[in-house]
């Protein structure tokens, strides 16, 4: 019989970090690809993105429905009591052998939860790294520890797992799956990347995305008036922004960015979600990616795009030369902005080394997927840290 392999998708984030693997698991005739998608995916004001999913050529096998009608810590807890009720009925529905997340955020914490108590194994991709200003950053650990199969973004990450206890034969190195998209995609031109989203790119051209941080010394509100304030320094700039995560406070900053885009119309443009090829070619188009999206620490370095990367969201991570690491504040920003587009900075870009992998993690994913032993991976061990070094 073919090895089920479930993945779990919540976001256009991972979404578009998970597409390679599920497209080799859809092309190998001795695995079942499952999907499950959550989250924003079914959200209008999100963009329905499990649309996406669906044009792309992947069959959803479930939806579930779990996001609450508000960004409050209530209603955020809320919704990860929802969706474990909802992945409980999935998981009975299709009968997984082993389920695959990616990353730290709540509904993924609801999906590894679920499939503990059905002792299924899970996969978990992105583990070992550290966001110190996002409640994600217990997530991820937490998550690891529901978790079977590891698959990490570099060495350094490896050794975090191994510290958290995990068994060293079943965490693997094989680099951030976002390297895969750069490398199989052919990105748009820039004017048929213009006509799809009805926005003409300027000079300079920023890419901003900023998320809740949820951790943070500033209110949401605050942070992002602090940003706006900032991006108004550089008037002649162009500037298209995507849409935040279903954090905790994401809809104060939607609205903010709308009223933001709505007071600018010939420079500003906000898209709920880009997509994975027109996000990662709009990178590829602008001079500066700015904000806290982790895509600013994987994707852009490995265009040789300079990042601004603004507050404590990131801090942990390993940050390539081609980042610019800034406070919270306006002034702080704006400086920050002014080196990346500085034609000293920009002329350093090409030289930017990239340090998470070669772009071949989805086929070594695949493959240890499919033959790994479930029924050792059952019964975890905890390795102490002593006995790792």
């Amino acid at each position: 019989m073919k090895r089920k392999l479930c993945v779990v998708t919540g976001t256009r984030a991972d979404y578009g970090l998970l597409s390679g693997l599920m497209s080799e698991i859809l092309a190998d005739q001795e695995l079942e690809l499952q999907i499950i998608a959550t989250g924003t995916h079914l959200s209008p004001e999100y963009g329905m993105t499990a649309s996406e999913i669906e044009r792309d050529g992947f069959q959803i096998d479930v939806k579930v429905e779990m996001l609450l009608s508000a960004d409050t810590s209530s209603a955020v807890a809320k919704s990860v009591g929802l969706a474990v009720i909802g992945f409980a009925d999935a998981y009975e529905r299709l009968k997984p052998d082993l389920i695959v997340v990616l990353g730290d955020r709540f509904e993924i914490l609801a999906a590894a939860q679920a499939a503990m108590l059905f002792r299924i194994p899970v996969a978990h991709i992105s583990g070992g790294e550290i966001t110190q200003g996002a409640v994600d950053d217990m997530i991820r650990h937490a998550v690891t520890k529901m978790s079977h199969l590891h698959f990490v973004a570099a060495e350094t990450y490896r050794r975090r797992v191994l510290q958290l206890g995990e068994q060293g034969e079943f965490v693997f190195n094989v680099g951030e799956p976002a390297l895969d998209n750069i490398r199989r995609l052919t990105l748009m031109a820039r004017d048929q990347l213009e006509a799809d989203i009805g926005y003409r790119f300027h000079d300079p051209q920023f890419l901003v995305t900023y998320h809740p941080v949820t951790l943070g010394r500033m209110s949401s509100a605050e942070a992002m008036r602090s940003l706006l304030e900032a991006l108004d320094r550089f008037p002649q700039a162009g500037i298209l922004f995507t849409m935040p995560n279903a954090d905790m406070d994401s809809r104060v900053i939607i609205q903010m960015i709308r009223e933001y885009e709505a007071a600018r119309p010939t420079k500003v443009k906000a898209v709920s979600s880009l997509g994975l090829l027109r996000y990662l070619s709009a990178m590829r188009l602008a001079n500066v990616v700015i904000g806290n999206s982790s895509s600013g620490i994987t994707e852009a370095p490995a265009l040789r795009k300079a990042t601004v990367n603004i507050g404590d969201r990131q801090a942990g991570r390993l940050h390539a030369s081609s980042i610019i690491n800034c406070g919270e504040h306006a002034d702080e920003i704006a400086q920050a902005i002014e080196n990346a587009i500085s034609a000293s900075f920009q002329q350093s870009l090409p030289y930017t080394v990239s340090l998470y992998g070669e772009g071949d993690a989805a086929l070594r994913m695949k493959e240890l997927l499919k033959h790994a032993d479930l029924d050792a991976l059952r019964t975890k061990k905890f390795n102490d840290w002593q006995d790792v070094q």
